[in-house]
């Protein structure tokens, strides 16, 4: 029977009150754990469209992914090397052979102390502050270099053989020769079937300066 709070009822309105409050008790429950499932579910989606948009927004990556990425260090290429085979080959074709010796002998002819350099690296013979614009070039060679008693490169000799304006030859050698004519360094084509052993003589002469004593 219900406390006497509820007043001097009999025990069926007892009953009906008891029933009526159990039903408001249960229905507020109910309420409140829809209301519950509910931000539960909120929660959840949230955190569902959370991980996929960091999913989506960066690639997959594995330990390998960054095993592969990781340059190797000296132990690494000396047990890369040692599993490998090497050969020799000639640093110049037979044509920029034939130009080199030629160009060597004439160099020689106007200046003993000036020397002639095959397939020098562009990286070994100009600096650069700017790292974007020193890696254009770091890789490039250059022919043929003239360097003066110093060792100091003064001009450069691109030979133009019969695959030069093929692919990106072209604009390859347009990179070189602005980064060498910012440097103070000259620039000057040999190139096949046009240039004669005569015009490549003249050429050298004006570009070699003669010994102290001869001027």
């Amino acid at each position: 029977m219900l406390p006497e709070i509820f007043g001097p009822y009999d025990n069926q309105t007892y009953w009906i009150i008891a029933l009526l409050l159990g039903a408001f008790i249960g229905s507020s429950l109910e309420r409140l754990r829809s209301r519950v499932q509910r931000l539960m579910w909120r929660r959840r989606g949230r955190w569902k469209r959370t991980s996929r948009s960091n999913v989506t927004s960066e690639p997959w990556t594995s330990s390998s992914d960054f095993k592969a990425s990781k340059p190797p260090d000296a132990a690494d290429q000396l047990r890369i090397v040692m599993g490998a085979s090497f050969t020799v080959q000639s640093l110049l074709n037979k044509s920029e052979a034939r130009v080199f010796k030629e160009l060597d002998r004439i160099v020689l002819a106007c200046n003993p102390d000036w020397q002639v350099m095959a397939q020098v690296s562009l990286g070994e013979i100009l600096q650069c502050k700017d790292i974007d614009a020193y890696s254009c070039i770091n890789s490039k060679r250059v022919d043929l270099l003239l360097v003066d008693e110093d060792c100091l490169p003064r001009h450069a000799i691109e030979y133009q053989g019969g695959a030069h304006y093929q692919a990106a030859a072209a604009a390859r050698d347009a990179i070189k020769k602005e980064a060498l004519r910012r440097a103070g360094i000259g620039y000057h084509e040999v190139v096949a079937g046009h240039t004669t052993p005569s015009d490549l003589k003249r050429l050298i002469e004006k570009l070699v300066e003669k010994p102290m004593e001869t001027r």
